[in-house]
């Protein structure tokens, strides 16, 4: 497939709500490349230094940018860099927003002595428009005079005609602009409501409706589908509760999404924790894509890699079809199995809330009815308003009921789900033996390509002269590789559950993962905290929450004995990532406790804030333990940038970086070491794809750093 080149109404849609929190930015310098490409150097106060790409050519985008893929400042400026030098500079970001469902951008940037707007247009031509306080264009990249609207400078800025938005569409809209239509459902969703035809195409996919099917043919059934899908990616958008793809193909990028999507799957697929972040990779990755020469020589182990990734995200999508389909069969049958308690918990709330009882009053209800023994109040767990939902424990099996719906409904809706599910097992398994004969005739191509080479091709396989690194080999034999004299590494990445957390896996082998903020200190005591885990915490206040892992969650508890240096390394870890840091302190104690000394409930007058916790009993401490931590770049197994304790983090990574307490700030050290990193790779490429600043900041500490050795 082609790779994408413009954002879609629905990144738009993504992106804005990400981009507000760089509200109070304040402008330093703005930049123009060529004639299309808008460079804004801003400061934050919280963030430092943030870079703001818009371009409006052939490629067309908004997002900010990692500072080490944004180009060096061109030469003397043009008069549009100088009017919004002029206009912008000191001044400060007040407000982000896309205008209606269009793909177009509105930068509100406030000055004491005058407010401007910034416009980007990011359709058709493309466009960049610079408004003063009144609306009236005082410069823009292309003027444009057509019957419908002007954008020139001296003339009020014209919006183009407004669109539907089929996020805020009302039901009996879309019905009557689907009975309106002529031709099948796709291109009536395409066009009519203003979806385009990626996303045309993913509704009904959720929907469960086929795509070319005729509008003569279609009805409320489908039209509610549709409806419900759409509804349900647009709370999913205002919410901001995103997860971003970027898509490759064949190793390049050919799209980026806000939501993991249904027509993409199968793809290959790499998940970033904002939707920022993946426009920037994807775009500068289509960058390199466009400009660097590419090498012709035959990477075979870096294809075969990829398909037998592929393989095995297919086989494990094919066990989670199983188990979801399962869960959800189950589900169904339990409403059945629990008839009568079901229909009298609905046919509660549904009699409350026709006598104008809100959410919260009825949950309060079913609280005091548990309380007095009534069977029917102690099943339910739990009522969500905005919803619409009820929460129900029948006989250890948790069923979400829409509460405005009777069991038989509910029932159908949980078997529909796991017959969806079936269904998408069966296009899995058709995708994974297609995969499986691409491996086949790489694998086939190889064997040609070595018997046709012979010894000469042997000579020029390795970059470095040591084929222990064609990946055939053993565990020591890749650890004999030189991989930063490599001329080319291949990238294997997957997506881990633990990721959005800090991490690191001890000397031992035993993951170690901490809370970011309070929420997720919360989350992991809540929800991943076992009972042969280890919590460890730094006596100092305002430190993650830290949890030796003895098992994978989706494993089966076992009997294990987490060894002493993994304890040692998460008390590291622990006081490392706490305000020992950020005090400038070089070393601080941390005690380990097990999960049931671990509690929520305070002593009487007391209170805990949130992720705070008590603990009861004899603690295990670890006194004077280094405020120190190494970051580097893992290739094997996976490729990906690492850091914690030394002791854990250097003998798995091919080159690290160790940092104490300092004077540089987190952004700035987070640059210092990918410059470093970037360097001492003979493929820079690779540390780009792998190690940008970004990633490297995650497993920085808080607070003011220094490199050792610099």
């Amino acid at each position: 497939m082609d790779p994408k080149t413009e954002m879609t109404s629905v990144d738009l849609a993504a992106l804005a709500g990400e981009l507000s929190r760089y509200e109070g930015a304040k402008v330093d310098k703005v930049y123009l490349y060529g004639d299309d490409l808008v460079r804004f150097k801003l400061r934050d106060y919280d963030r430092g230094r943030v870079e703001l790409l818009v371009e409006t050519g052939d490629v067309k985008r908004c997002h900010v940018a990692d500072p080490a893929n944004v180009p060096d400042a061109p030469g003397r400026p043009p008069e549009f860099a100088k009017t919004l030098r002029s206009r912008l500079a000191g001044g400060e970001i007040a407000d982000v927003e896309q205008y209606e469902f269009d793909r177009i951008l509105s930068f509100d940037f406030e000055r004491p002595d005058e407010n401007t707007r910034v416009v980007a247009e990011l359709f058709g031509e493309g466009n960049l428009a610079v408004l003063d306080e009144t609306g009236e264009v005082q410069r823009s990249l292309e003027t444009i005079r057509l019957k419908s609207r002007t954008v020139a400078p001296g003339s009020q800025y014209e919006y183009p005609q407004s669109r539907i938005n089929p996020f805020d569409v009302r039901y009996e809209v879309l019905e009557a602009r689907m009975e309106e239509s002529d031709t099948d459902v796709v291109r009536t969703l395409a066009t009519q409501l203003n979806m385009g035809g990626l996303y045309a195409e993913e509704f009904c996919t959720r929907a469960g409706v086929e795509k070319t099917l005729d509008i003569a043919d279609t009805g409320e059934e489908q039209y509610r589908a549709i409806y419900d899908a759409i509804q349900r990616m647009g709370e999913r958008l205002r919410s901001g509760d995103l997860d971003p793809r970027v898509y490759l193909e064949d190793d390049a990028v050919v799209d980026v999404t806000p939501f993991p999507l249904e027509e993409r799957e199968g793809m290959e697929a790499e998940a970033y924790d904002d939707f920022n972040a993946a426009l920037d990779e994807y775009f500068y990755r289509l960058d390199l894509t466009e400009d660097e020469e590419v090498d012709d020589s035959p990477d075979f182990e870096a294809e075969i890699a990829k398909k037998q990734r592929i393989i095995d995200q297919q086989e494990g999508a094919i066990d989670d079809f199983d188990e979801r389909a399962a869960a959800e069969r189950e589900k169904a049958e339990a409403v059945y199995a629990h008839y009568d308690l079901v229909a009298d918990v609905l046919s509660t709330i549904q009699a409350a809330r026709e006598e104008g009882r809100g959410w919260e009053e009825i949950d309060e209800t079913f609280l005091e009815g548990a309380d007095r023994g009534i069977p029917e109040a102690e099943a339910v767990r739990g009522v969500d308003g905005s919803e619409g939902t009820v929460d129900v424990d029948l006989d250890g099996t948790v069923v979400t009921l829409e509460a405005g719906t009777g069991p038989e409904k509910n029932a159908d809706r949980l078997y529909k789900e796991a017959k969806r599910i079936e269904e998408k097992k069966e296009g899995a398994l058709a995708a994974i033996e297609n995969t499986r004969e691409e491996l086949a005739a790489v694998k086939q191509r190889k064997e040609e390509w070595e018997r046709d080479d012979g010894d000469e091709g042997d000579d020029g396989g390795d970059a470095d002269g040591d084929d222990a690194g064609d990946g055939d080999g053993d565990a020591d034999d890749r650890a004999d590789v030189d991989w930063l004299s490599r001329q080319s590494i291949p990238v294997r990445q997957q997506d881990n559950w633990y990721d959005r957390f800090r991490w690191f896996e001890t000397s031992d082998g035993f993951l170690v993962i901490g809370g970011r903020n309070a929420d997720q200190n919360e989350e992991l005591v809540k929800n991943y905290m076992e009972g042969r885990d280890l919590f460890c915490h730094a006596q100092a206040h305002g430190g993650p929450v830290t949890l030796i892992k003895a098992t994978d969650p989706s494993e089966a508890a076992r009997d294990v004995t987490i060894p002493e240096q993994s304890r040692k390394e998460a008390a590291q870890f622990a006081v490392s990532y706490s305000s020992v840091w950020k005090d400038g302190r070089g070393a601080g104690d941390a005690y380990v406790v097990t999960p049931d000394q671990v509690s929520k409930t305070p002593e009487s007058g007391e209170y805990i804030e949130k992720g705070g916790f008590v603990i009861r009993g004899e603690r295990d401490y670890y006194r004077d333990m280094p405020a120190e931590v190494a970051v580097g770049v893992q290739v094997e197994p996976e490729t990906r940038v690492i850091g914690g304790p030394p002791s854990a983090v250097e003998p798995r990574a091919a080159t690290t970086i160790r940092l104490t307490p300092g004077r540089f700030a987190q952004n700035d050290a987070a640059m210092k070491c990918y410059r470093q990193l970037k360097d001492r790779f003979a493929d820079q490429g690779f540390v780009r794809k792998v190690a940008s600043a970004d990633r490297i900041q995650e497993f920085l500490p808080p607070g003011e750093s220094d490199i050792l050795g610099e």
